[in-house]
């Protein structure tokens, strides 16, 4: 895995990031520490799907990236951000991008 694909994916993550912020769906109140702790694929039975995206999956995914770590053998979470932020229509659609572009580029790294 080349220096230059780890930097793709965290440039893909901050563009995840902002996207969130674009669409005024990121929060400056962290959710209590039980909420983050749901065993549930997502937090589905927690958190709002942004919600999962901004305190579970972009740190975790930030850390894997600054460590070089192993990442899970496979990032798929577009079905779930299509389902979750359907309601939003057409504004969801760079969101959407953000995520499959994150999909895209990890699945890259995992399977060289």
């Amino acid at each position: 895995m080349s220096p230059q694909q780890w930097h793709a994916l965290a440039d893909a993550l901050l563009r995840l990031e902002q996207s969130l912020r674009a669409q005024g769906l990121w929060s400056d109140r962290r959710p209590a520490a039980e909420r983050l702790n749901s065993q549930t694929p997502f937090c589905v039975d927690t958190l709002d799907f942004e919600q999962w995206l901004q305190w579970v999956f972009i740190p975790r995914l930030a850390l894997l990236i600054n460590q070089q770590g192993r990442l899970p053998a496979e990032c798929n979470i577009l079905p779930m951000a299509q389902e979750a932020l359907a309601p939003l229509g057409r504004r969801a659609q760079p969101l959407l991008e953000s995520v499959a572009e994150v999909d895209r580029l990890a699945s890259l790294l995992v399977h060289r």
